[in-house]
């Protein structure tokens, strides 16, 4: 391999000649060899500081244009431009298991992004790094106005909008919208409820759906409600909080270009010291993030319980068969897309304790827990997003209810005795359940032979299907 020489303030380093990272990152990947290749820092952040960097650039040419030229603005931004369509995401090798700060992460996106606006700036696309003028450094113009402190939490904040509002959100409505769906086909299929794993009173399928439907929906709502504090960026308050080497205005301005180039209101945060030591936005993001899991762990739970079987179980609902579910019992089949649907959850419930411990080690001006942080959530999101869809597509989609087996359940269940209350009161309605059961005979049969009622009159009163 071929090598050139960069330097930076400890001195010299060799860094792959093909490389547009600099010392700075080229130390960082030699001294943290933790979860190479799996563990890496998120695209997702990468992408926002793409974002966050082509902001801050556009924003110091007008408070700094002495120093943040036009020309600089220009390599700037085309640079900017390909970290955030991430063509240039081989360039970003580090993992997360590094400073607590994500420093490293910091002056990387800054090294590269220097480098490759230098590329730009001398017209030729891959020119040799070592012999081209360095019209951009990475910490003087890349990193100007600006701190790791501030950049990575912005990054984070910006990353967690972006993939909840634009790929997760989506993913959940697209399983709302398939549950609407079976709702409407399926407002006469009766069949028996069910409270602690008991018979309960019949409900309609299309009643049972909505119950799912409107849980994600309520999710929706609360995710959404949680990324409002999310859009309060920390940029601005540079090293501890105050704004030093940050001109006045420049917390503002820059906000208003991440709005303007991500096309959602974030703000400038208003106070520096919070969004710098702080994690409280994250933690409770993540909270809605929780909520969706917990949900759709209990979504995926009702779905396989509904459709066990085929003959054995419950075997209310069917649902589409995906592939060979035994390497020893040929023929069966296996409920597959809700149990990665319930492992998914365990996983971001996993996430969330990590993030929350992360979140309460913030230590005077600095919370050093964010890339774990950033790539727990992040992985949430993008598993959530993932696994909601897979389930949709290939499970949610083709559930038909079994109204054969609901009617067979429904009319055996006991709890249908509650239709009874009315006419021969709550004990003698016990008292019917209880020798039906004993005797495993039906409910006419054990109210007739306690002399509760005749038969005609039972067949008046008892209609399971308006119970509903």
């Amino acid at each position: 391999m071929n090598y050139r020489i960069e330097h930076d303030s400890m001195g010299e380093m060799k860094v792959p000649a093909d490389a547009l990272w600099g010392a700075q990152t080229e130390r960082s990947h030699e001294n943290f060899k933790i979860g190479i290749g799996l563990e890496t820092m998120p695209r997702e952040i990468i992408h926002a500081f793409g974002i966050l960097k082509k902001a801050a650039a556009r924003a110091n040419h007008q408070l700094k244009p002495e120093k943040m030229t036009l020309e600089k603005l220009a390599a700037i931004e085309q640079a900017c431009d390909e970290v955030i369509s991430g063509t240039l995401m081989k360039h970003f090798p580090l993992v997360v298991w590094q400073t607590g700060s994500g420093t490293q992460s910091n002056m990387n996106a800054n090294e590269v992004i220097a480098n490759r606006a230098n590329q730009i700036a001398c017209k030729d696309e891959e020119a040799d790094l070592e012999k081209i003028p360095r019209l951009c450094h990475p910490n003087d113009d890349i990193n100007m106005s600006q701190s790791s402190n501030d950049t990575y939490p912005t990054a984070m904040h910006i990353a967690a909008v972006l993939e909840m509002e634009d790929t997760l959100l989506p993913a959940v409505q697209r399983l709302v919208d398939t549950f609407l769906h079976l709702e409407a086909e399926n407002k006469d299929a009766v069949k028996s409820g069910r409270t602690h794993l008991q018979d309960a009173v019949p409900i309609s399928f299309s009643q049972e759906i909505s119950g799912w439907r409107a849980s994600l929906e309520k999710d929706m709502e609360l995710i959404r409600l949680s990324g409002g504090p999310l859009k309060a960026l920390a940029l601005g308050g540079t090293a501890v909080g105050t704004g030093l080497n940050a001109p006045e205005g420049f917390d503002v301005l820059v906000a208003e270009e991440v709005s303007t180039l991500t096309g959602k209101p974030f703000v400038t945060a208003s106070n520096k010291f919070h969004a710098l030591t702080s994690k409280d936005e994250l933690v409770f993001a993540h909270g809605a993030l929780k909520a969706l899991a917990a949900d759709m762990m209990k979504i995926a739970n009702d779905i396989r319980w509904l459709a066990s079987g085929p003959r054995d179980g419950l075997g209310e609902i069917t649902i589409p068969a995906n592939e060979p579910g035994s390497s020893i019992m040929p023929g069966k089949v296996n409920p597959t897309q809700c149990e990665q649907v319930t492992m998914v959850a365990v996983q971001v419930m996993g996430n969330d304790a990590a993030i929350g411990f992360a979140a309460s080690q913030g230590n005077f001006e600095l919370n050093v827990f964010m890339p774990v942080m950033a790539y727990n959530f992040l992985q949430s999101v993008r598993l959530l997003a993932q696994s909601i869809t897979s389930f949709t597509d290939n499970c949610a989609v083709g559930i038909k209810a079994d109204r054969k087996k609901m009617h067979h359940n429904l009319y055996n269940s006991l709890m249908l005795v509650t239709a009874l209350n009315p006419y021969i009161g709550y004990e003698n309605a016990a008292k019917t359940a209880h020798l039906a059961f004993e005797e495993n005979i039906s409910l006419k049969e054990a109210c007739v032979k306690l002399g509760f009622l005749n038969a005609d009159r039972f067949d008046e009163v008892f209609h399971p299907e308006n119970m509903i």
